[in-house]
């Protein structure tokens, strides 16, 4: 039985409609599927309420879209929180808004399984933002590990805001290759970031960023939700396999059995980059 996993990172704003755009596209595909009878989930990367992730953002930005309860994404979200929602206080009308689909309150790392696969969800703002203390971070890690060491599934993925690797401004973040190593020595599939406003492929490659096809962790950026769209800086970052800029648009992984497919798919209907998966 094949699952599908769908969404993006850097989404809702009040002032533009691009937010609007991809949340009709996951809401179509969600749709299809259904007729199918497949299983489906929505992950989201971060940064899902502009500007501050504010209770009055959530409700007149990220409701008339991702949000919107006549659509079928909030049936099937899997949240991940980035560093605007911690521009309010702890995060809180992030937690508020989502309640248990993101998870234990306050802490913004969670797991669960859809069909053959296991999906780890992260809080990358507490790893690597030096105000969050150690205790929080050690916390993560040793859940982390604990984790993926009673996981059953043969096929696991992980996702979250910052990037290990990506060619955007923001850049590949070395504060993030201890976690991207625990997957790694975990056998973890599948790597899905956002932060940097375009959509990029890499190679699998290890937390150092050296290509390994028989380990190696291929990973993804996909912020393309509806913020404001960036290019890309040179020189690229090594073994950045396909990229994309200036469109908004959506990832769709379709899972099986110790094998994905992924498609970047823009607000148009074009497949950018069918070619991904292993």
């Amino acid at each position: 039985r094949r699952a599908v996993l769908v969404g993006a990172g850097d989404i809702a704003r009040c002032d533009a409609n691009g937010d609007e755009l991809t949340a009709a596209l996951v809401d179509s595909i969600l749709k299809a599927d259904s007729v199918a009878k497949v299983s489906d989930a929505v992950f989201t990367l971060g940064d899902n309420a502009y500007t501050s992730g504010s209770t009055g953002q959530w409700t007149n930005c990220f409701t008339p879209s991702w949000g919107d309860p006549k659509k079928s994404i909030m049936k099937n979200i899997r949240p991940s929180p980035g560093n605007h929602e911690y521009y309010t206080a702890g995060a809180d009308p992030y937690y508020a808004y989502f309640g248990k689909a993101a998870g234990p309150p306050g802490k913004g790392y969670y797991s669960y399984d859809l069909g053959e696969w296991h999906a780890v969800v992260l809080n990358s703002e507490t790893i690597i933002n030096s105000s969050f203390n150690e205790a929080a971070r050690k916390e993560q890690i040793d859940w982390l590990q604990a984790d993926l060491k009673a996981n059953t599934k043969e096929c696991t993925l992980a996702y979250w805001h910052h990037s290990r690797f990506s060619s955007g401004p923001h850049g590949s973040d070395v504060k993030l290759a201890p976690v991207f190593q625990i997957l790694y020595e975990n056998g973890v599939d599948l790597v899905l970031t956002g932060h940097d406003h375009h959509y990029e492929r890499f190679a699998p490659m290890t937390a150092q960023g050296v290509v390994d096809t028989l380990h190696g962790i291929p990973s993804y950026v996909i912020g393309t939700g509806g913020g404001e769209l960036r290019g890309m800086r040179l020189p690229l970052a090594q073994n950045s396999l396909k990229r994309v800029e200036g469109y908004y648009g959506i990832l769709l992984l379709t899972l099986g059995g110790k094998e994905f497919r992924s498609a970047f798919i823009s607000t148009d209907g074009y497949v950018w980059d069918p070619a991904g998966g292993k």
